[in-house]
């Protein structure tokens, strides 16, 4: 938690261009500095500058420029800067990443709770299952809760997740809830399939807990088959990029 006195502030500059896993750099980082409890976080958009290649790179009206620097910054504690640097170290890339000491002498008055740090991880053999049941009017931070749940998983390295939008059914209020045609209904069901190892899906459930007010989550065991990905690279030949 974030309090007044010593701390450190963290920045870290990507071009507007960069990317991880396939979206865009700062973005993920933002995400990824949300999902893992950092007090606060802020982006910031140069309009001119220049990096490692020594060319300059500005703004006008007719192109805008995807070399242009973009900041990210935030103030936390040793300990959080320690817990979090490998993977912001990973997500910028050929970025750059400052560290000073500061001093806080006002802190928020909410501050998140700290998180263990996801790892990356081959996953075969024995894994686990979670299914979460929500409604699709269920919000949380003014997001759809289901599509704010999936931001936290993926900022959370967890392996994938899919989203079922289900056709009928009820839950503990016994409402029945239907699918309606050119999908009106805005009351459906939703359910969230997520697989991954143990350590991880256990690290995750403090956030789902703080995200899900009302809904039913279940944990199964499950044995992987095959879990594979296509290389970004190959994304980017395929779709002609």
């Amino acid at each position: 938690m974030l309090t007044t006195g010593k701390a450190l502030k963290v920045s870290i500059t990507v071009t507007d261009g960069a990317r991880y896993h396939g979206a865009s750099a700062y973005a993920s980082i933002l995400d990824f500095l949300f999902y893992r409890g950092v007090s606060g976080a802020t982006v910031l958009k140069g309009i001119a500058g220049f990096g490692a290649d020594h060319q300059l790179h500005s703004t006008n009206l007719v192109e805008v420029s995807d070399k242009l620097p973009i900041r990210i910054e935030f103030v936390e504690t040793r300990e959080k800067v320690t817990e979090l640097l490998g993977k912001l170290e990973e997500m910028a890339g050929s970025g750059v990443i400052e560290v000073q000491e500061t001093t806080v002498a006002k802190a928020p008055q909410l501050a998140k709770q700290k998180r263990p740090t996801p790892e990356h991880m081959k996953i075969e053999g024995k894994a686990r299952l979670m299914r979460i049941y929500v409604g699709e009017s269920d919000r949380w931070q003014d997001k759809p809760l289901h599509e704010a749940l999936v931001h936290a998983m993926r900022a959370n390295d967890i392996a994938g997740v899919t989203v079922y939008r289900g056709l009928l059914g009820y839950g503990a209020h016994r409402r029945v809830h239907k699918d309606k045609p050119a999908h009106l209904s805005k009351d459906a069901s939703i359910m969230l399939s997520v697989v991954d190892t143990e350590d991880k899906l256990q690290a995750f459930l403090p956030v789902v807990d703080q995200m899900v007010q009302e809904g039913l989550v279940v944990m199964s065991d499950v044995d992987i088959v095959k879990y594979s990905w296509r290389p970004a690279e190959l994304e980017t030949e395929s779709s002609g990029l």
